[in-house]
């Protein structure tokens, strides 16, 4: 599983890459949370505000900062889902 933190680095952007990193590390799973801060590189996904939060390549979320309990559903409907 990959998990990315679109934004450019705002606050938002910030607090959301640290609840994700909580919530992964609460979770005790082995997921790196990679922070996409160039503009060109978020522009290839469809978002329209940051942050945006994208799990396996797919955007799940944009435009807020969701509460720990909304990321862990997002990372477990993740696992949920794999291949």
């Amino acid at each position: 599983m990959n998990i990315k933190v679109l934004g450019p680095g705002c606050a938002k952007c910030q607090s959301l890459e640290k609840t994700v990193k909580e919530v992964v590390a609460a979770l005790k799973l082995d997921i790196q949370v990679e922070e996409i801060k160039d503009i060109k590189e978020i522009m290839q996904y469809p978002i329209l505000m940051t942050p945006g939060l994208v799990i396996n390549e797919k955007v799940v979320m944009s435009g807020k900062v969701p509460s720990k309990a909304e990321v862990k559903r997002l990372i477990m409907n993740a696992l949920d889902t794999r291949d």
